[in-house]
């Protein structure tokens, strides 16, 4: 029998009905209608952890060409205008074009919210991430204005950097949950190792912080007027800053060779490996940019390493355990090193 044509007052009301309840919940309105592919879900969490990176990079511009002044105010960029204008010149351009900056870094995270939600199975632990990195740039973008409105306060700039990198290391660990499963971790090395593991990323979280101090103390103030700088001497908190480098590195060498003595399973042992080679690769850029005193060019590469070091930290950290295979993924092959049992000269 034919289906009689639907009233065009209740079809009327049907679409009302279907806008409120999008209006309502626009999240689980999409997810009812939308199952993405689980590689769209781990390409939404590379492109929000890219885009931290590169927000990153952008706002060391900011400071290495002293745009950090560009707009004199915030959240305008002067007390007249929202935008930049042609009479603020380049650094008002770089500054403006930063804070832009921070609706790519928006949209890319909304863009992971939404695919988090909307994968079958739900995983609810992605979704959490994705919320807690949009509350980490909501934070930064307030932190980046007080670092305005303060003149470039360095403790504040130093604040608004770390918070950079909260982003960065939330959407790292949701880039590498997108790519595993959601079973309860289980572990693949033993407890001497997972506690060394921790060491490391302890110190090397310390590096990060201290090099904040070297910036700080430093002659790239962000302006070029004068502005506030740390009461540290460069050179001390230089060195410092370099003896905690080298504690990271003789202890990624030396949990690579103690990994190496256990035969561990393949996967820390990489991860470690890429930690030492891109550790050695920052030292290298770091010994470089003091010898020639900064140049900005090479701080702002110091820059790029210091955000894939934390990076490789990371992952390291989360390579000794697994959580089984992503939805979607191919099984690994039969009797494969990941799903062995921990040998008994690593669990120990």
């Amino acid at each position: 029998m034919p289906t009689a044509p639907t009233a065009p007052g209740a079809q009327t009301a049907q679409t009302a009905q279907t806008a409120l309840t999008a209006l309502r919940n626009p999240l689980a309105f999409i997810a009812a209608r939308w199952t993405p592919q689980p590689r769209t879900v781990r390409r939404a969490a590379f492109t929000a952890l890219a885009m931290s990176v590169l927000i990153v990079i952008t706002g060391g511009a900011v400071r290495l060409t002293g745009s950090g002044l560009g707009c004199e105010t915030w959240p305008k960029c002067t007390d007249d205008s929202l935008v930049a204008t042609s009479e603020m010149g380049i650094h008002g351009l770089i500054e403006f074009g930063n804070r832009m900056m921070s609706y790519v870094v928006s949209a890319a995270v909304g863009w992971f919210i939404i695919a988090a939600r909307a994968a079958k199975p739900r995983r609810r632990e992605l979704t959490r991430l994705g919320w807690a990195q949009f509350w980490v740039v909501m934070s930064n973008a307030v932190i980046g204005g007080v670092t305005v409105l303060t003149k470039l306060n360095p403790y504040i700039v130093a604040a608004h950097f770390l918070a950079a990198m909260a982003l960065v290391t939330v959407t790292a660990v949701a880039w590498v949950r997108s790519r595993e499963g959601d079973d309860a971790p289980r572990p693949l090395v033993g407890v001497q190792v997972r506690r060394a593991v921790l060491g490391l990323t302890g110190l090397a979280g310390a590096l990060v912080f201290v090099g904040t101090a070297v910036t700080g103390s430093g002659q790239h103030a962000g302006d070029d007027s004068e502005i506030e700088r740390m009461p540290f001497g460069w050179d001390a908190v230089t060195r410092v800053h370099s003896l905690l480098a080298w504690a990271v590195v003789l202890g990624a060498v030396g949990l690579w060779a103690a990994l190496r003595v256990v035969d561990a399973p393949g996967a820390p042992r990489a991860r470690t490996r890429e930690l030492v080679a891109v550790l050695v690769a920052q030292g290298a850029v770091g010994y470089t940019q003091y010898a020639l005193d900064e140049p900005e060019w090479l701080v702002a590469v110091h820059l790029l390493g210091s955000t894939l070091v934390w990076i490789a930290v990371l992952r390291l950290l989360l390579a000794t355990r697994e959580r089984g295979a992503a939805p979607g993924a191919v099984p690994p092959a039969a009797g494969a090193a990941a799903h062995q049992p921990v040998p008994a000269a690593v669990a120990r």
